[in-house]
């Protein structure tokens, strides 16, 4: 079966690109924390805040600026939203002082919820029936590859030119990704119900849309998943470091897991549309045994193993997630994705903190244990409710 008429795949790969883009930003100050502290005569750590006020500012706009915008034709909304990005990079690349650097990054986290909480429907308009699943992994390869390949060119770029090159690099990236956008997307008109309700009305629909136990389930698996996960990840250097893995070898083992996570994705796509609950069980069931040998075992080949695992199931994931929101919720997908991006990014901030208090306890070791009780609670929300995470119309 097609997935896509030829014109559509130039959109879906337009999509991918932004996605990429955004994903490479988001992340890009982790390896870029020393230039950006010694450009700006600031420490580390408030650097480091760039990343949680990021967090923070998108968990609190995503509902209200989805609501706002889901009259706006989806096209240009798209357009609109990779325009924001370059803008906030450009501004980032020329930016006197860390207070304005902040204000510029702050700027993209407005556009960031809005633009995760459309893509996947825009992705899943674009696809032939049945194949939605399918439309959003291609379209999140572009996640992929940004940890691939974005981050780390970006951070060599950073390294070597200057953190300001990399920004300047990521907004002309985003400029060529807002022009693709501009000539590929088709039109694609807001729902008939976002056209016919007030702004309040759309507003209430985005927050009382957790009230559907499907939605609620699947939120909450979200936000179970990604606690677990950033707690240890964000620790995956000195827990690589613990099984004497260090230097280029550790450097190699964040491709790896990259590069597992690319295939993880092409895998999935679809056999998600066929199987969803039994693709998100598997995915689940990776992570918790990949995170259990982390947490018994310091052996260096054990680690390796565990932690391309880890990487295998842990990038699928945001591919079965997103597709059982659309499906959960058929006449309310923008609003439904809102909150499932406020699930996501809570789980991110809180993941990282819970790490970072457990490491400043001296308690490194049981950042796995903590993530893996964290993903076993999900996976068993997961196995008791079926009616949210299989296909209506057979088992998973």
């Amino acid at each position: 079966m097609r997935l896509v008429t030829e014109s559509h795949s130039g959109a879906l790969a337009a999509l991918a690109a932004s996605a990429f883009v955004y994903v490479t930003s988001e992340t890009l100050p982790v390896g870029l924390l020393p230039e950006i502290a010694g450009g700006l005569s600031v420490s580390e750590a408030e650097v480091g805040l760039l990343l949680s006020s990021y967090a923070a500012v998108v968990a609190l706009t995503t509902i209200p600026l989805t609501a706002l915008t889901m009259c706006v034709p989806r096209h240009r909304l798209m357009a609109a939203l990779v325009a924001v990005f370059t803008v906030s990079q450009l501004a980032a690349s020329m930016a006197p002082s860390f207070l304005l650097l902040a204000v510029a990054r702050l700027l993209c986290a407005l556009a960031h919820g809005v633009f995760w909480s459309a893509i996947a429907p825009v992705a899943a308009r674009l696809a032939t029936p049945g194949q939605a699943g399918r439309a959003t992994s291609l379209v999140f390869l572009g996640n992929s590859l940004a940890l691939v390949l974005g981050v780390p060119l970006g951070t060599a770029l950073g390294q070597w030119a200057g953190w300001r090159a990399a920004s300047a690099v990521l907004a002309l990236a985003g400029a060529v990704s807002t022009g693709a956008l501009l000539l590929v997307l088709p039109a694609l008109p807001a729902q008939a119900a976002a056209l016919a309700a007030s702004t309040g009305s759309r507003m209430r629909a985005a927050i009382t849309v957790i009230r559907a136990p499907a939605v609620a389930k699947v939120c909450a698996v979200t936000g179970l998943v990604v606690l677990g996960h950033f707690t240890a990840f964000t620790y995956l250097a000195p827990l690589g470091r613990r099984a004497g893995l260090a230097g280029p070898t550790l450097t190699l083992l964040l491709l790896g897991y990259g590069a597992v996570g690319l295939l993880g994705n092409v895998l999935v796509g679809p056999a998600v549309d066929r199987r969803p609950r039994a693709v998100l069980s598997g995915c689940l069931g990776l992570i918790i045994a990949a995170l259990t040998v982390l947490a018994l075992s310091r052996a260096g080949g054990a680690t390796v193993l565990a932690v391309l695992a880890w990487g295998a199931g842990f990038t699928a994931l945001p591919v079965c997630l997103q597709a059982a929101i659309l499906r959960v919720a058929p006449r309310a997908q923008d609003a439904a994705s809102a909150v499932h991006v406020v699930a996501f990014q809570l789980g991110i901030g809180a993941g990282a903190l819970l790490g970072d208090r457990l490491v400043v306890a001296g308690r490194l070791g049981e950042l796995p244990v903590m993530g893996a009780v964290l993903v076993t609670a999900a996976a068993l929300i997961v196995l008791g409710g079926r009616s949210a995470f299989s296909l209506v119309e057979g088992p998973s």
